[in-house]
């Protein structure tokens, strides 16, 4: 309730056919529960500097309605937790190759989280483009094709110095694992070693880091991907 609208989390709720709620979100009987679960296990990571490894994803999700696959806010409903636990600043750091339009909306009045997005551009859904900036809004759209060393770059010189400034107390990460060369919803070429590497730069951003699985939709590559982030935030 601290991200999304009573009515719309009440729909959710009452949902009991399978449903298409628009036009790529499908809404079950047991799609209240899982998000639920979903966002019970973020605020968790988050409290605990653990990685949420949990669907549905969340970063689309708007206050008022579902989108992308994304039922609630995941990463959201977690700083939310957290800032009620007493934590002052979080930093949101999002590198699914998806803009994270409900995480961007949710925080867009808001100086006490910043939200950072590594995405393809332009591509669903439409946002985050270059001139979408703002006080606390850092956008680094990237063309199709990018790989390691375009994502990593990009984060050395826009993300890492934008959360630098901000000093959050606490970091968040949006891990999704879309950009890989080998995902059938987009046009990146990011490898393991590349996600590997962005989880080890997210981990440097503070004492207090947590992550969230957002994309992924190779399940063949998504085990070796998340373990390789692992490696990563481990490091």
């Amino acid at each position: 309730m601290r991200c999304h609208t009573n009515g719309y989390l009440e729909r959710l709720e009452a949902l009991e056919a399978p449903t298409l709620l628009d036009f790529d979100t499908v809404g079950t009987d047991t799609s209240w529960e899982a998000a639920l679960l979903a966002a019970g296990i973020a605020i968790e990571a988050a409290r605990s500097g653990g990685f949420a490894i949990v669907r549905p994803p969340g970063h689309h999700a708007l206050p008022t309605r579902q989108m992308g696959f994304c039922l609630v806010n995941n990463v959201a409903i977690a700083a939310r937790a957290l800032q009620a636990d007493g934590v002052e600043r979080v930093a949101i750091v999002d590198f699914d190759v998806h803009h994270g339009n409900g995480t961007e909306a949710i925080f867009a009045d808001d100086d006490s989280v910043l939200y950072a997005s590594l995405h393809q551009w332009p591509f669903y859904p439409g946002t985050g483009g270059p001139d979408e900036q703002g006080d606390t809004t850092v956008n680094v759209p990237l063309a199709a094709r990018a790989g390691d060393a375009d994502w990593l770059a990009a984060f050395d010189e826009h993300v890492g110095p934008a959360v630098a400034r901000f000093g959050p107390d606490a970091v968040l990460v949006s891990a999704g694992f879309d950009a890989h060369e080998e995902d059938p919803l987009a046009d990146m070429r990011v490898t393991a070693d590349g996600f590997r590497e962005l989880a080890r730069r997210c981990n440097a951003l503070g004492d207090n880091v947590a992550a969230v699985l957002e994309g992924g939709y190779n399940r063949a590559t998504l085990p070796r991907l998340v373990t390789a982030a692992l490696d990563g935030f481990a490091s």
